[in-house]
């Protein structure tokens, strides 16, 4: 059953949104809505007060003293000065705010009457909050006296010091030493400041006599900086008379401490303040400060400033106490100091007195305490005022512990504890409520959740009560609470469901009662589909300029179809999508498009699906690929006379790693401007040594390389001019050719002009004959070539070529063998030669393998080659075919093979057929004899594929089929390998079914028992021992249930269909006899009309009733062959004399088989054929 409510609370609950009180430990916060409608009375709590110190900066207008309170009734407020009563409205100049504690102080007089500290009151008929004291500090402006200071007199070698003694005022000071023309005083380690502004010099020297030693000090808060009177010194010298050495020792002498002047010293700091201790030392000469901790090593974050003097900590912490040292040494001793450092801290809370909210009759405990270096001293009041002043009979005061037994409303009071120590106080204000309420219910009545199925959800009942109300939750008006493993009630009222399921939506109430009554209200809980992205885009790589698509699918629940959102971000930040003509963003169907992409697009972009209670979202890597950046900057090194080291940066490769960097370098002499590749290193390199030409002034430049590109080549370096040097290598490519039976030509390509390594290039032509004992013929020569006159006919020589320029020699030339009076020593240019080879290969040999032979001969001599060897020809031709008797007439194939070989391999061969071959040797002039010729026979192969594959007649359950053997059987024809199998209308195949035919002289077959109206493909393999050959293939599909004989017989008896027949069978009779008339008087066949009389079944279309489609499209037409497709013609028709094949220029293919008019004859003859077997039944 459901609680009823008042109008006036159910009021209430729509303006109430705040968090309420459910223990006694809580913070008390009564919302104003709350106190307007139901009238709750709350004690005065400070809202708002001013910092503890207020300083009255002259450039200021005004200066606010801030007191804010709130409570029922709302406070009346007053003010202390000094501890004494202080009414801001008594005073005319005062600036008061209507509701408010707060006054000004106008900043137009004299404002050192106002000068004090305050503390605000906040009353009301339940107690008193009061603020922190608030110090109001006025600053003089601060002044160095005026005074007439004596001049500092010092001897040289001395330690003086210059006092600033700095006027009091408001924090920071800085003190800065100027001249009297505002130039710092220089400082070092022998003259430094010191942190009280005096300036120490730990020995006088003569310059620093000076009239205008000025102290400056600047109060940066007041922005004020005043001066001191200028100070002279006379530093007074040592008399010329005295010797060096007495001199010396006045002024050399150990470190004493001018600061400070004690052995020991003791700091006091509060944590978190900074460390600075100083050791300033006199001596000579000038001391050198070091700084230790005693058992510890300096703190980490410890420095030294002012040239050693200085050590500073900065925000000390408890570990940073203990005994601190300092040692001041030159070469004549050393001068210590000890500090001892201890860390005091400001109170800070243990534990904060906090408000609270009792029932009447309870017991309510206060505590405060505070910890504090020294222990700060706790001090209470109540109200404002101190206890002792407030007595109460149920009230007792335990250490940090204020007890109130029994209490009772008028109990209801604001206490507050103060912590206070030498270097800080901490006030707090605890509210106290003593009262009886029932639960008011904060929460709106009739809030609608939703829910994500999966995740979880938290359904809110916030309740204000005294005492504390017990919260419990039901469903769907049930009176039972409900509970489970994923339910849980929180202390707060709320109540939070684990992984939602689909049977949690509902009605859910939330019932709040305690000992003064009870408060309900309703919430209803939908449970939604997740928001799931379903197709994620995954880490992309895209070129630079390209275009870039990331997809991303979402599911959500359909509810959500009006507040759906699909956004994209990139690095965590929202992409603007604008639809305008520079935009390069584009969404559509949930496909992000980036055009033009460019580096700046590279980074991580998230799809976001959203809706009102869920998200999820995917992210995915883009990465832009582009050249790498130019390498910078480029640095020579190692500079020698033949090389050089280059050094670079390499730039970003654009996420595609660089491979290799291109060096090119140019030259200012042969080709400026012109660059040129000189080497290239691994990407992984960003150095190299660059061997380099002497002479030559160059200049280098370095691109990277990676998978997308090169880069813009880099920066030149600064040119670089190589010395002279003789010459690194000599010519290449040495041609000696021999045009003239009595000369012999001797061509190089000359070096290149960077290769000249300097001035003066010439080439030394070296040669003598090798058949006799003679030396080397030499001369000197500038050009490239060099002709050799009077020599011999065709004797070999020894060649060598060597450069040089005018720093010396190349290297040792190799030694090269060229002929005279003979060819080009390359076989470039033939020539006439005395005559051809005189004799041919023995011991010609071979090895057979299928339709590949191997062929093995021994060598000519070389006295019977008559000139340079050119080489070896092998001529094979095809005698016959195994499978026949008679010899076939083919073209003969030649291999040929340059340089000295004895061994070849001859591919091509037909398998199954007898060969014969000759090997011969051949020069400059022509071939040689040919060998003994060599017969061979190849082994049986597999048959070509069959030339012709048709089915004939399709039925409902047979399917006849038709083919021609292969026109090479390439062996002894076994039979035939039938294959088929059924075709659905998805184009799957079924089972393969086999038929061996065994009798190689079949060419048709009828296939039965087929299902009806069915596609099958057929399948033909001609099959030797050796096994069969490549397949051909045929589809078809069987007819219907009725056949096409069974329609011509049922209108054959109709009258109508006599009389078109009668009437066709005429027509035709009239077209036979126009055309034997027409063929006796033209005589022959035109070519046309041979061809409409041998049709070639191949070309011919199926008949209408088959069905059929050919699939073959390897198909050929018909070659000539020695074997009658039916095995039905006779030996004088086979058309296969030499006559048959027409005049002398027969050709053959590569082959063997022949080609031209022979292969048409024989290919309509085979048709022909064909076609009449098609007409037999099968």
């Amino acid at each position: 059953m459901r609680l009823q409510r008042s109008p006036l609370l159910a009021a209430v609950l729509g303006l109430i949104t705040c968090i309420c009180v459910f223990h006694t430990t809580a913070a008390i916060d009564i919302p104003l809505e709350v106190l307007s409608h139901i009238n709750i009375e709350q004690l005065p709590t400070i809202t708002a007060q001013s910092p503890s110190s207020l300083i009255a900066f002259p450039f200021d207008e005004s200066f606010p003293m801030t007191c804010e309170a709130k409570g029922n009734p709302e406070p009346e407020f007053r003010w202390t000065k000094n501890g004494q009563e202080f009414d801001p409205s008594l005073d005319p100049r005062l600036m008061k705010e209507e509701n408010s504690g707060t006054f000004v102080i106008p900043n137009n007089g004299n404002l050192t009457e106002y000068q004090g500290t305050y503390r605000c009151y906040a009353s009301n008929k339940l107690g008193t909050a009061i603020s922190k004291e608030i110090e109001f500090i006025v600053p003089h402006v601060p002044k160095f006296p005026k005074e007439t200071l004596d001049p500092v007199v010092v001897e040289e070698g001395q330690p003086f010091t210059l006092k600033c003694n700095p006027p009091k005022g408001i924090p920071p000071l800085q003190i800065y030493w100027m001249t009297i023309n505002l130039q710092h005083i220089e400082q070092d380690e022998r003259v430094s400041m010191g942190l009280n502004g005096d300036l120490y010099f730990s020995h006088a020297v003569e310059k620093d006599s000076g009239r205008d030693y000025c102290c400056f000090a600047a109060f940066p808060r007041i922005r004020t900086i005043v001066q001191k009177t200028a100070m002279s010194v006379i530093v007074q010298t040592k008399k010329s008379d005295m010797s060096p050495e007495s001199a010396n020792a006045i002024l050399e002498r150990k470190p004493s401490l001018l600061t400070p002047s004690t052995a020991t010293s003791e700091t006091q700091l509060v944590k978190g303040e900074d460390l600075k201790l100083e050791c300033i030392a006199e001596g000579f000469p000038t001391p050198q400060v070091e700084w230790v901790k005693m058992g510890h090593q300096l703190p980490t974050k410890a420095k030294v400033e002012n040239h050693g003097k200085l050590l500073i900590v900065p925000r000390v912490e408890q570990e940073d106490s203990g005994k601190y040292m300092c040692k001041a040494k030159n070469g004549l001793g050393e001068a210590v100091h000890y500090f001892t450092l201890k860390i005091e801290e400001p109170p800070e809370w243990v534990i904060e007195p906090e408000s609270q909210l009792s029932m009447i009759g309870s017991e309510v405990l206060i505590k405060c305490s505070a910890s504090g270096t020294p222990q700060p001293t706790i001090t209470w009041r109540v109200n404002g005022e101190l206890l002792q002043g407030a007595p109460a009979a149920n009230r007792k005061v335990f250490d940090d512990t204020i007890a109130l037994r029994n209490a009772k409303a008028s109990d209801s009071a604001v206490y507050q504890c103060e912590a206070s120590n030498k270097h800080g106080t901490l006030l707090s204000n605890a509210n106290i409520m003593i009262m009886n309420l029932s639960p008011i219910i904060l929460t709106k009545e009739g809030e609608d959740y939703s829910a994500v199925e999966g995740k979880g959800v938290m359904m809110h009942c916030n309740v204000f009560s005294s005492p504390p109300s017990t919260i419990t939750w039901s469903k769907d008006d049930s009176s039972d609470s409900v509970e489970g493993p994923r339910l849980t009630i929180h202390e707060n009222g709320s109540l939070e469901i684990y992984s939602v399921e689909k049977g949690d939506t509902g009605q859910y109430t939330c019932l709040a009662k305690n000992t003064e009554g009870s408060s309900a209200i309703d919430a209803m809980l939908y449970v939604k589909d997740p928001t799931r992205i379903v197709v994620a885009q995954e880490d992309l790589q895209i070129l630079i300029g390209t275009t870039a698509q990331l997809s991303c699918l979402a599911e959500y629940d359909k509810s959500f179809s009006n507040d759906f959102e699909l956004l994209w971000e990139k690095d965590d930040m929202k992409i603007a999508l604008n639809n305008t003509e520079n935009s390069r963003y584009f969404v559509e169907d949930g496909i992000l498009q980036i055009i033009n992409v460019s580096h700046r697009d590279q980074g991580v972009y998230t799809c976001v699906a959203r809706t009102p209670v869920d998200r999820d979202t995917a992210s995915a890597l883009l990465m832009v690929l582009d050249v790498p950046d130019a390498p910078e900057p480029l640095l020579l090194s190692e500079h020698k006379s033949k090389s050089v080291k280059l050094k670079w940066i390499p730039g970003d490769d654009h996420n595609s790693s660089t491979t290799e960097f291109i060096i090119e370098y140019e030259e200012s002499q042969w080709e400026p401007g012109n660059w040129k590749e000189l080497l290239r290193v691994p990407g992984n390199h960003n150095s190299a040594v660059l061997k380099l030409h002497g002479h030559v002034d160059y200049r280098f430049r370095v691109s990277g390389l990676n998978a997308v590109g090169r880069s813009l080549p880099s920066k030149p370096t600064e040119r670089y001019k190589t010395p002279p040097a003789a010459p690194d290598k000599n010519p290449e490519n040495i041609k000696i050719e021999g045009h003239l039976p009595h000369e012999m030509d001797i061509n190089w390509e000359p070096l290149l002009p960077i290769e000249h390594n300097g001035p003066g290039l010439e080439y030394k032509v070296s040669y003598r004959r090798q058949d006799v004992e003679e030396d080397w013929k030499e001369h000197l020569v500038k050009r490239h070539s060099f002709v050799v006159k009077n020599t011999p006919t065709f004797v070999p020589y020894d060649i060598k070529i060597q450069a040089r320029n005018h720093q010396g020699w190349g290297p040792e030339p190799k030694i090269v063998t060229g002929y005279s009076g003979e060819d080009s020593f390359f076989w470039t240019c033939p020539q006439e030669v005395s005559s051809v080879p005189s004799a041919a290969p023995e011991n010609v040999a071979v090895e057979v393998n299928s339709s590949v032979v191997k062929v093995s001969w021994t060598r000519v001599h070389k006295d019977k080659l008559h000139g340079h060897l050119g080489g070896y020809r092998i001529n094979w031709w095809r005698l016959r075919s195994l499978a026949a008797s008679k010899k076939s007439h083919e073209d003969k194939h030649t291999l040929t093979l340059p340089g000295d070989q004895n061994h070849a391999t001859v591919p091509g061969l037909t398998p199954f057929s007898e060969y014969s071959l000759i090997v011969m040797t051949f020069n400059g002039r022509g071939n040689g004899p040919g060998s003994n010729q060599l017969n061979f026979k190849t082994p049986e192969g597999v048959p070509e594929k069959n030339p012709v594959f048709r089915v004939t007649d399709v039925q409902k359950h047979t399917v006849s089929l038709v083919w021609a053997p292969p026109l090479e059987p390439n062996g002894i024809l076994t039979g035939y390998l039938l294959e088929y199998q059924l075709i659905n209308d998805t184009e799957e195949m079924g089972p393969l079914q086999t038929v061996d035919i065994s009798n190689p002289d079949t060419t048709k077959w009828k296939l039965r028992d087929l299902e009806p109206v069915s596609k099958y493909k057929f399948y033909l393999r001609s099959c030797t021992t050796v096994g069969c050959g490549p397949v051909v293939s045929e589809e078809c599909t069987t007819t219907l249930e009725t056949s096409l004989a069974s329609i011509h017989g049922g209108i054959s008896t109709q009258g109508w269909f006599i009389g078109l027949m009668c009437a066709i069978a005429l027509l035709t009779l009239i077209l036979l006899i126009a055309c034997f008339v027409n063929r006796n008087k033209g005589g022959k066949y035109s070519v046309k009309e041979k061809e409409d009389l041998h049709p070639d079944v191949e070309s011919q279309g199926m008949n209408d009733d088959t069905f059929c489609e050919y699939s073959d499209n390897d198909e050929k037409p018909l070659k000539g062959s020695q074997h009658s497709l039916s095995r039905e013609i006779k030996a004088g028709d086979s058309g296969d004399s030499l006559v048959d094949y027409g005049d002398e220029d027969v050709q053959f293919n590569e082959d063997g088989s022949f080609i031209g008019e022979y292969a048409g004859r024989k290919e309509k003859r085979v048709s022909a054929e064909i076609k009449a077997t098609i007409q037999t039944p099968a």
